[in-house]
């Protein structure tokens, strides 16, 4: 960095105490030592800065490359279906229809065997009919 010898360096300090004066100095190097300070920190605020731009440009060649690359096997590999979200389908034969709706199965719902007896003041346990759209009431307390 600065190539100053320690002799160097002394003389500047005995200057800086005859001119400053000892009763002004240790105000005037904390003073230096703030200046020093802010100066450094803009130094690493651009060298932060200019990093950053190298890696967004690297980012940047990176993703043409990868765009490239992925265009060209795609190329390579395209399927011969016209549509690409049915790739087993060739573009003579026509899309696969859908016949019948499929149909919703409930499960029957599984009644402890404690609960099995109705208490006094309350419903049994009523399962649901295959194919209705009730849900099972529980064994719940009259209100």
């Amino acid at each position: 960095m600065l190539d100053i010898a320690p002799s160097e360096f002394l003389l500047v300090a005995f200057i800086a105490l005859v001119v400053i004066g000892p009763k002004d100095l240790p105000k005037a190097l904390r003073v230096i030592g703030h200046w020093v300070g802010r100066a450094r920190a803009v130094g690493r605020q651009f060298r932060s800065g200019f990093d950053e731009m190298v890696r967004e440009a690297e980012l940047a060649e990176m993703e043409k490359k990868w765009k490239a690359e992925n265009e060209r096997i795609m190329r390579e590999h395209a399927a011969p279906s016209a549509d690409p979200a049915l790739p087993h389908v060739s573009a003579d034969e026509p899309a696969p229809v859908m016949v019948e709706q499929p149909q919703m199965i409930e499960h029957p719902q599984i009644v402890p065997s404690d609960a099995s007896a109705p208490t006094e003041g309350s419903t049994p346990a009523v399962a649901p009919e295959p194919g209705s759209d009730v849900p099972a009431v529980g064994n719940r307390a009259a209100s």
